[in-house]
């Protein structure tokens, strides 16, 4: 049957063989050529697993900021002379705000109470006429209210009522963690531009000498009339290549770097009572990192691939 004659479903059929065909023997390509190829992946493997270490990092320092943040408490320390309806009607109204996610109250009673308990000289604090500890108010800010400009600015509200003697929240601590997170992000987002680049320079750059290599051939296709969009299939596919199998290799090297610190991390995390494990790439995070390794992979192999080709013709 002469080709013409083939319906679409046919040719359709044909052409996706044709392209499969060639996938896997420009696969093939990578083995016979392994010191070159090998060396090509480790250094697209290094180069996306880096950003991807970063992005971890940063993953990382972001959950620690929203733990510390979730800590974020003001405390309101009372007028001696505050009455019981003054101390109930401020709780109402500060049940009202937003910002305040819930409130703990400790009358002063209490607080001498939980004071002895915890000081270990019970019997001094007998000798007292009057107990100096004012009653207080801990508001656990919501999420809204963490913020620092939000916080500050619930502060300052706080310290203009009346019967609030002293308003206090370590704003400090706040700004300091998210400005460092915020530095993170941007360098964060930095360094991955730049090894990305590199990336795109590794693969045009392989690809070029590739085509160099192929020179004589590709010129003796042209000869027989093949087009540009045939002769630059394979290189395509060479660089498809590159971008899965450097897309993998980030992704292992990603995990083995997070297993490799999650001991030391939890090790870290023990001496300050907390049971903090370092978060890894998740599953569609794993995904989208083997697909930008293909996506720029291929988008460097086109622009040289169809550069350098163009550029040869038979003399």
């Amino acid at each position: 049957m002469s080709r013409h004659k083939l319906s679409w479903p046919q040719r359709l059929a044909m052409y996706g063989v044709d392209h499969l065909r060639q996938l896997f023997a420009s696969l093939g390509e990578l083995w016979r050529t392994p010191l070159s190829s090998l060396m090509t992946i480790a250094v697209l493997g290094v180069s996306l697993a880096l950003p991807a270490s970063f992005y971890v990092l940063l993953k990382n320092a972001e959950s620690v900021s929203e733990f510390w943040q979730s800590k974020a408490q003001i405390s309101l320390y009372l007028q001696q002379n505050a009455t019981d309806a003054q101390v109930t009607e401020l709780q109402q109204r500060l049940a009202t705000l937003a910002e305040i996610d819930n409130i703990t109250y400790i009358s002063a009673a209490q607080g001498l109470a939980d004071f002895k308990g915890a000081a270990g000289f019970a019997e001094a604090l007998e000798l007292l006429e009057d107990n100096p500890l004012p009653a207080v108010f801990i508001l656990n800010l919501s999420e809204g209210g963490r913020a620092p400009d939000a916080a500050e600015l619930l502060l300052a509200d706080m310290s203009a009522e009346p019967i609030v003697a002293t308003a206090r929240l370590d704003m400090a601590w706040l700004a300091r963690l998210s400005g460092i997170v915020d530095l993170l992000r941007q360098a964060v987002v930095g360094m991955a531009a730049l090894l990305l680049a590199g990336v795109l320079l590794v693969v045009s750059n392989t690809l070029r000498l590739n085509i160099l290599n192929c020179r004589y051939e590709i010129e003796v296709m042209k000869l027989v009339g093949a087009t540009d969009s045939f002769i630059q299939r394979p290189f395509l596919y060479v660089g498809l290549w590159y971008g899965i199998i450097g897309g993998l290799l980030a992704w292992w090297l990603t995990l083995v770097m997070v297993f490799w610190l999650s001991h030391k991390v939890n090790a870290l995390a023990a001496l300050y009572q907390s049971d903090f494990d370092l978060l890894g790439l998740g599953a569609q995070e794993s995904l989208l990192l083997i697909l930008a390794g293909t996506l720029l992979s291929l988008l460097a192999s086109g622009f040289s691939v169809r550069r350098h080709i163009r550029a040869i013709e038979p003399g």
